[in-house]
């Protein structure tokens, strides 16, 4: 069973989820606008992996017995200066993100919840994998800032990103999956 505590920052983790796919999809049709669907195709699958975050969080409050309590989320920025600088929003948006998770990891010892702390290892390890691939992005991409074809090459390398949802979490029914 979760905490009050717990279930309340659960609750806030999910919508902090939903926020980074509405920034991402945001992210997704500025790309599209300057006519660089790889970019945009890699932030369109960002955007589906957030909401599965989202998702297994959910699954998770169900299984532990608590309530889900939707919220409103705020609108992201549409305008960016350059693709360099949506990967440095992104890099800064996930250690953000990364903070969050180990604050709820805090709460999860703190409240002596070994459950929520053992899931939570997922997010921690998840959030290594997501900071890395922001920072390989940016690096990238001031690699060939002042190339203009390095950037139509990176554009179409980012475009065979895929996402596929895992068979684990399902919108129906409880259970947070692996």
């Amino acid at each position: 069973m979760l905490t009050q505590k717990m279930q309340d920052a659960l609750n806030e983790q999910i919508n902090a989820e939903l926020y980074s796919a509405y920034l991402y999809l945001s992210m997704a049709a500025w790309f599209q606008g300057k006519a660089l669907s790889g970019f945009a195709k890699w932030m369109e699958c960002q955007a589906l992996e957030e909401q599965w975050h989202a998702m297994k969080l959910y699954g998770f409050v169900h299984e532990r017995g608590g309530r889900v309590a939707v919220k409103a989320i705020d609108g992201p920025p549409t305008e960016w200066k350059s693709p360099l600088d949506v990967f440095q929003e992104v890099a800064k948006h996930e250690a953000k993100v990364t903070g969050l998770i180990n604050n709820l990891v805090n709460l999860a010892i703190k409240e002596k919840d070994h459950a929520s702390n053992n899931f939570l290892q997922w997010y921690v390890a998840e959030q290594v994998e997501e900071e890395s691939s922001a920072d390989e992005a940016v690096q990238k991409l001031k690699l060939v800032e002042k190339a203009p074809g390095g950037m139509f090459m990176l554009d179409k390398e980012m475009g065979t990103r895929t996402f596929v949802i895992p068979p684990e979490v399902t919108l129906i029914g409880a259970g947070a999956g692996a």
